[in-house]
């Protein structure tokens, strides 16, 4: 008997998600709300499939995720969310062959197919995420290339925007920003958003008019 705990606090997509579990009857559904939660959960359930959003859920960074999932090695973990970012995405799958992802906008299929995967013990990467994977991948070899994302957030940083303004505007997580962020002062060798402002205005992204300090 598969055990799955689902660890999403939509709850649209909860039922959404325990729906298509139970087409499997011989499974045991469990829910877990938080981080602290779901650990418990796999003390009781080592073995368990945990369907995860990642963007939604109280894990600091994709380091806890990872730390949590080497502790219990047996678990194996779909990532299903609105949004995630390449990098998290490409560090999760580089790092661990109990990840699979999917989202939530793609089609019901995918999402079937994962959990067919993921129960003969393999993952399921859809090939919108390892499209972005490869994507980052080829970026990051082409240092200082800000991608049309992060130039737009360039654009917002030089307005005086926060990163919880940033977030809202562009129907996104305030830790997908923080990851572009980072992304970006990476990539121009920077270390403040004053910096950033002045490679706006440098870049011509902006007018004297339109920025912040």
């Amino acid at each position: 008997m598969r055990n799955f705990i689902i660890a999403d606090n939509q709850e649209l997509t909860r039922l959404a998600l325990i729906s298509l579990i139970r087409e499997d009857a011989a499974c045991k559904l469990y829910l877990a709300t938080d981080k602290a939660g779901l650990v418990e959960l796999l003390k009781e359930h080592d073995d368990a499939t945990v369907l995860l959003d990642f963007t939604l859920f109280d894990f600091a960074d994709v380091e806890q995720l990872l730390i949590v999932g080497e502790r219990f090695t047996l678990s194996q973990w779909i990532l299903i969310s609105d949004e995630l970012t390449p990098d998290l995405m490409r560090r999760v799958v580089y790092s661990s062959h109990q990840f699979s992802i999917v989202f939530k906008d793609g089609p019901l299929g995918e999402i079937r197919e994962a959990l067919k995967t993921v129960g003969n013990h393999s993952r399921y990467i859809s090939q919108r995420a390892m499209e972005a994977i490869i994507r980052q991948q080829y970026e990051d070899e082409t240092p200082g290339v800000l991608t049309a994302t992060e130039t737009e957030i360039v654009k917002a940083i030089a307005q005086g925007k926060t990163t919880k303004e940033i977030a809202g505007e562009r129907f996104s997580s305030v830790h997908t920003i923080n990851t572009h962020r980072k992304n970006i002062f990476r990539k121009l060798g920077v270390n403040t958003a004053h910096e950033v402002i002045k490679y706006a205005l440098r870049a011509g992204l902006v007018d004297t008019s339109d920025f912040y300090i």
